[in-house]
């Protein structure tokens, strides 16, 4: 999926080339978004701004993807991009861009901002696993790799179980902020052959050991993306931890 092992999470209106090109010798892969592709999820980034959250709202979002993803084309990194949509067209058209580009294609079943679960997208997917697989078959369609970020520790689902029916649909990764349940990564890790991304709280080589202990393949790092001493010691914890896998 991407080498090292560490990866960018995306921040809401703060994620693109420019942030992700500036610590791009720390890390393996970069998550830019998430943008709002259709009309109801740019809507509800609308209203989010509205007090005061950051929120990219350009004019075309798929143009948007198509340039910031040039943008790193000569980087030592792979790109991706965090999207969220209600609808399937605009999955569509910017899996086929992240295809062209040689990037990952991240379906959003994660915010959960009032106003995007209550268009339909977020974390509302993971209570509806049939729409968020077909997401999943549609992105898959196009020869994009697919990931999907998603949420530990929301009342009804179970993740393993999700990460099933979304590796059946066609995904390549699972992208998991565990909250305060770190051993789910294990769980999902053991239900699935996805690669699966570890997120939330890396701040050094401590928590990425323990993600990497519980069965991840790759870590992110979100708020302290910005500094480079947290990502050169997190790439240092997964680089040893390859390493020990490899002799065994």
């Amino acid at each position: 999926m991407f080498r090292p092992r560490v990866a960018l999470a995306s921040l809401s209106g703060e994620a693109d080339a420019d942030w992700a090109r500036a610590v791009a010798d720390h890390v393996g892969g970069a998550f830019l978004g998430g943008i709002a592709l259709d009309d109801a999820t740019r809507a509800a980034a609308r209203a989010m701004t509205d007090r005061d959250r950051s929120e990219f709202l350009p004019e075309d979002p798929i143009a948007f993807v198509d340039t910031q993803l040039e943008a790193l084309a000569e980087a030592p990194l792979r790109g991706a991009f965090n999207v969220r949509s209600t609808t399937l067209g605009p999955i569509e058209l910017a899996a086929g861009v992240c295809r062209d580009h040689g990037a990952v294609l991240e379906l959003n079943a994660h915010c959960r901002q009032d106003e995007m679960c209550t268009a339909g997208a977020g974390e509302t997917l993971l209570r509806d696993p049939e729409a968020l697989a077909q997401q999943v078959r549609t992105a898959a369609a196009t020869g994009a790799t697919v990931s999907v970020k998603v949420r530990a520790e929301v009342d009804s689902v179970d993740l393993p179980g999700l990460a099933q029916r979304l590796e059946t649909a066609g995904a390549d990764a699972v992208h998991v902020d565990a909250m305060d349940t770190e051993s789910v990564i294990a769980d999902i890790a053991a239900a699935t052959d996805l690669f699966v991304v570890a997120n939330n709280g890396v701040r050094g080589s401590r928590t990425a050991r323990e993600y990497f202990e519980y069965g991840a393949d790759a870590v992110s790092v979100g708020r302290a993306s910005d500094d480079p001493d947290v990502l050169a010691a997190v790439r240092q914890t997964a680089e040893d931890y390859v390493a020990q896998e490899a002799t065994g």
